[in-house]
């Protein structure tokens, strides 16, 4: 906003310039009369030197009018600046009271809770702080919980994601090669979380979700005998190493029948 300010400032001073110079040619060929050209050739004693001042007026009148020119698009540019100004200053002064109204019904709010904390009795408010300070310590427990959980999800979703482009191998289970559960127990061995080496064996290492609960990190077990697995890794994808001859790629998570989801 200040920024703004000072360019719009700067442009009336460029303007006032212009307009300075402006009225100087003015007076200039106010001074030196209106008489008709062709008669002061004709009074003149030295006709070439009149020819010269009449080329030097020439010119003047050429850069008098370049210097309105110059003037006009300034004043409209200056005039742009001024609305903008105007603009900006209403969207804040318009943000300015609304943060004022949501911190004046804030405190309002907090004044009635208080008010009506207050109107307890000693017994029922030492109740209430206890039952307070128990549901606070069961959030942390729980979002400490989740963020581990993240975590480890996050740190094996980004083992697999490294990998794309490396070649299937049966009984692989990488760096350079791997086969569907190898890549899967690899990229959780990658986050700390030991994972059994089949796929049938994975579907079992975890709570089951359904498949509208997904989550990346989640491993979707594929076929009724649980001999596929790939690793969802959001957006309605999973990455797999899908048969021999081909590599670990992304793929749409329903690319063949579901079994289960299980989140280790």
């Amino acid at each position: 906003m200040t920024a703004l300010q000072d360019r719009t400032a700067r442009a009336q001073e460029r303007i006032n310039r212009m307009r300075g110079r402006l009225g100087a040619l003015a007076a200039a060929q106010y001074r030196s009369g209106g008489m008709d050209p062709t008669l002061r050739l004709m009074l003149s004693e030295r006709p070439d030197t009149y020819l010269e001042k009449a080329s030097a007026l020439d010119r003047l009148g050429a850069g008098q009018a370049r210097e309105l020119h110059g003037l006009r698009a300034a004043q409209r540019s200056l005039e742009q600046q001024r609305r903008e100004t105007v603009r900006k200053l209403a969207q804040l002064e318009a943000g300015r009271k609304e943060v004022a109204r949501h911190k004046k019904d804030v405190q309002h709010k907090l004044a009635t809770a208080r008010r009506l904390l207050d109107a307890l009795p000693k017994g029922a408010r030492a109740a209430y702080a206890r039952a307070s300070r128990a549901t606070g310590a069961t959030r942390r427990s729980r979002t400490c919980g989740g963020r581990t959980g993240l975590g480890r999800a996050a740190a094996a979703v980004a083992a697999v994601r490294a990998v794309v482009g490396r070649p299937y191998a049966w009984g692989g289970t990488g760096p350079s090669a791997f086969d569907c559960s190898g890549l899967t127990q690899w990229a959780y061995g990658r986050a700390g979380v030991s994972l059994p080496r089949t796929s049938q064996a994975q579907r079992g290492a975890g709570r089951q979700v359904p498949l509208s609960q997904a989550q990346p990190g989640d491993l979707v077990i594929y076929r009724a005998d649980g001999s596929h697995v790939g690793m969802y890794v959001g957006n309605g994808h999973v990455v797999h190493a899908p048969y021999p001859g081909a590599r670990v790629r992304y793929d749409p998570v329903g690319m063949m029948p579901i079994s289960a989801v299980t989140r280790p």
